[in-house]
């Protein structure tokens, strides 16, 4: 496996930045996200959303068109692509941070791109859709592969989200995608148990030995409102104690709905992080 450094990241990683944690800002044109399902479903919102994230601090925006949630409905690239096409529109032409398009489907990875996406964030990381790593290796975009699976597994789970990151990995990289446009996501949420979810969150740090920059998405997810008993809106605390973390751990960049909170607690916990430095 071939490693990278901050020097050789593209859009995601500038070397001067490179101590610096990158947030992400969620952009949800859904009508039942788990979080703010129909908020922003209209395309006047989402894109007017998209810009109070910018200007709270978020270093660029995923913007999505299907829920993952549990029980999510699924739907057409077609109808995915209807209610994208018109927030990419507006934000490729006038966004002064990059923009991600969070699909698994290559159709719409492909024509996101060509509206001038610059991130590909697939939470199945090129298993749902055999053609998507053909398109981010054209493309020559950078790509999140997020670890996903369809049953968490009884023993050493950890183990295993190690060995089936290597494993896509090599897969990305054997379909030419370059080493300095990949990232990683171990999938909080997705495939594992709440005892699992804690566990990879305790181990993040051997996650981010890997060799590769992490992302990492915990936004009011359900191993928050399991821990707190908190509904989705409840769980801010417990999503800014998980930033900071994946701060001190080491992680790349984080997914967040809270933009403001967020960078304010990476640029406290990296002051502290780097003092002794």
């Amino acid at each position: 496996m071939q490693a990278t450094t901050p020097q050789m990241r593209g859009v995601l990683g500038a070397p001067s930045e490179k101590n610096r944690t990158k947030v992400m800002g969620i952009v949800n044109v859904t009508p039942d996200s788990f979080s703010d399902g129909g908020k922003y479903f209209d395309p006047s919102a989402a894109i007017a959303h998209a810009y109070r994230l910018i200007e709270e601090g978020a270093d660029y925006l995923d913007v999505g068109a299907e829920s993952t949630r549990p029980g999510h409905t699924p739907v057409t690239p077609e109808e995915e692509w209807s209610r994208l096409q018109p927030v990419l529109s507006e934000l490729c032409k006038n966004s002064p941070v990059p923009v991600s398009v969070d699909t698994f489907k290559a159709a719409t990875a492909q024509k996101s791109l060509e509206l001038g996406v610059q991130v590909i964030n697939d939470i199945w990381g090129g298993l749902a859709d055999s053609e998507m790593l053909k398109v981010v290796a054209d493309a020559g975009c950078e790509y999140i592969w997020m670890h996903n699976r369809n049953e968490p597994v009884n023993l050493d789970p950890f183990g295993a989200l190690v060995e089936e990151t290597k494993a896509g990995i090599e897969r990305c990289l054997e379909a030419g995608i370059q080493p300095d446009k990949l990232w990683l996501d171990p999938g909080i949420g997705f495939g594992k148990t709440y005892e699992h979810n804690l566990m990879v969150l305790h181990r993040m740090e051997e996650y981010c030995g890997l060799g590769y920059p992490v992302l990492l998405g915990t936004s009011r997810k359900s191993v928050i409102g399991t821990t707190l008993s908190a509904t989705p809106g409840e769980r801010l605390e417990g999503s800014l104690a998980t930033v900071s973390l994946a701060v001190w751990m080491g992680v790349q960049a984080v997914r967040v709905h809270d933009v403001q909170a967020t960078v304010r607690t990476c640029r406290m916990v990296e002051a502290i992080r780097l003092s002794g430095q």
